[in-house]
């Protein structure tokens, strides 16, 4: 019994400090309900119940997955700054392509 009582004591404490360094490394836009500061305290006096409250509520994972999803590609304006770069490499191998098949000719005409 005493075996048991002292692992699940040492993953308290791992999810304990797993939790203080997930709330500490959070972006504050992300926070919810209370200030970071404030969930810290909660997480450290309260240790499973407080991380079980901030990964439940405390951290909007929603923030998180819309800035991942960022919509069509023809709205990011990097990536349209792509397609214009390789049309305009697209055109410049087409050229190159035309002088070897000029070079090409020159070469068999003599």
């Amino acid at each position: 019994m005493a075996r048991v009582l002292f692992i699940l004591g040492v993953a308290v404490v791992f999810f304990t400090i797993y939790t203080v360094v997930d709330c500490l490394i959070t972006d504050h836009t992300r926070v919810r309900g209370i200030p970071k500061s404030a969930w810290v305290l909660v997480i450290v006096l309260v240790p499973l119940v407080g991380g079980i409250l901030w990964l439940a509520i405390g951290k909007d994972r929603r923030a998180g997955l819309a800035a991942r999803r960022s919509g069509a590609p023809d709205d990011d304006p990097a990536f349209l700054h792509k397609l214009g770069n390789s049309q305009e490499q697209e055109e410049r191998i087409r050229r190159l392509e035309q002088e070897l098949a000029d070079l090409d000719d020159d070469a068999k005409d003599q």
